[in-house]
């Protein structure tokens, strides 16, 4: 079903330093080279022999958090001692692109050591939220939350389009990005969970009383945006309201898009009675669909999680939001105006090339940058990577 209330269209505005026109979806811009004065980086290796390790947090102690598609969680210790974190996964539901996904610290972790991962279970199968706890010494988590949230759809047969990811919003309700599951209906559909942005309060996993469609006929109560294709990142702008979606395109666009409540942003592809991955990202022709910010062009690069960086250490850096590259290698920074629209576009010089495919950077509580690897056959890591001046 379609929304039945109008979205307004939000109008992007592009600076005169992005030279090229927009697409269907959103603007593009040029790629170009490292800005002057960006500051030179360290990169070095903080865990190895990971297996499609999907996500990373860092705990108020420095610990960072780990997590591998296929299930495992592992710590890595302020001293450097890398442990396994003992967790149930006997009911994961692990094919194709779906397993063990997203990951969230509380942000009052230091006190209640509650964990929020987003991962497929054989019950359904689908996909849920689950909500942890964690031992004090990283040794094992246990299952509080059990699901938190349920009921997200699964692509049964190939696990394509599971999303997950999750992040809290800066008025501390929990996201959750999801993908369409491969299924043309999905994203335009306001009674399913997939192919949408979920708000939650994270304590119950209710959705929130002024999320968009409360009490909407047919609406599921926990959508906060709807029209996306696969979620695979979430990112909050340091010191302002915005959350940004980084978004899988069909054959052309990717997409970064600036989230609005209720907004609807344009992936339908159900119109020819399949899944067609030939129409646009977002359908300029479909009322009230909101363009993105950023995108991809063809080809498309595949971009994996989100983060922005922040702290004057980064210098010419601070403020970019990064993207991991799957498509080819590397990090992908974007420049935004305070209005959120796109400025300029560059690839991170030290971390292309050298250590393949990126799923996810995210910006550490120390301010270092984290970086986990998606090359699979256990030859991924985890990076750490610091600006040196």
């Amino acid at each position: 079903m379609r929304a039945s209330r109008p979205v307004l269209l939000a109008t992007t505005v592009l600076l005169a330093a992005c030279s090229a026109e927009p697409t269907a979806s959103g603007p593009t811009a040029p790629t170009s080279s490292a800005p002057s004065g960006a500051p030179s980086l360290e990169v070095e290796v903080v865990a190895d022999g990971l297996d499609h390790p999907w996500d990373v947090v860092q705990a108020p102690d420095g610990t960072l958090l780990v997590d591998e598609r296929a299930g495992g969680l592992t710590a890595v210790l302020p001293d450097g001692t890398v442990q396994e974190v003992r967790a149930d996964f006997d009911d994961l539901f692990a094919v194709g692109e779906t397993g063990l996904m997203g990951l969230a610290l509380d942000p009052d972790f230091a006190e209640n050591r509650r964990l929020y991962s987003c991962q497929g279970v054989t019950d359904g199968p689908s996909i849920e939220v689950t909500a942890w706890t964690v031992a004090e010494d990283w040794g094992s988590a246990t299952r509080v939350d059990d699901p938190l949230i349920g009921g997200i759809p699964v692509n049964e047969d190939s696990g394509r389009h599971g999303g997950c990811r999750v992040e809290f919003a800066p008025d501390g309700a929990l996201l959750i990005g999801t993908g369409d599951n491969a299924v043309g209906s999905n994203p335009q559909d306001l009674g399913s969970l997939a192919g949408k942005v979920l708000r939650a309060d994270p304590a119950t996993g209710d959705p929130l009383p002024d999320n968009p469609f409360p009490d909407d006929d047919g609406a599921e109560d926990l959508i906060w945006t709807y029209g996306h294709r696969n979620v695979q990142g979430l990112a909050v702008r340091p010191d302002t309201g915005q959350v940004f979606s980084v978004e899988h395109g069909p054959d052309v666009d990717d997409e970064v898009n600036l989230l609005d409540p209720g907004a609807n942003y344009g992936w339908d592809p159900a119109g020819s009675g399949r899944y067609d991955e030939s129409v646009p990202m977002t359908d300029p022709d479909l009322p009230g669909a909101v363009p993105a910010v950023w995108s991809s062009g063809d080809p498309t690069i595949a971009p994996s999680g989100g983060t922005f960086l922040e702290g004057e250490e980064w210098g010419a850096y601070d403020g970019l939001l990064l993207l991991g590259v799957q498509k080819d290698t590397g990090v992908l920074a974007l420049r935004l105006d305070e209005a959120g629209q796109l400025v300029e576009q560059f690839r991170v010089p030290e971390l292309e090339d050298d250590y393949g495919r990126i799923r996810t950077p995210q910006l550490g509580s120390d301010g270092a940058l984290y970086v986990t690897t998606d090359n699979g056959d256990g030859d991924d890591v985890v990076l750490r990577v610091t600006p040196t001046g």
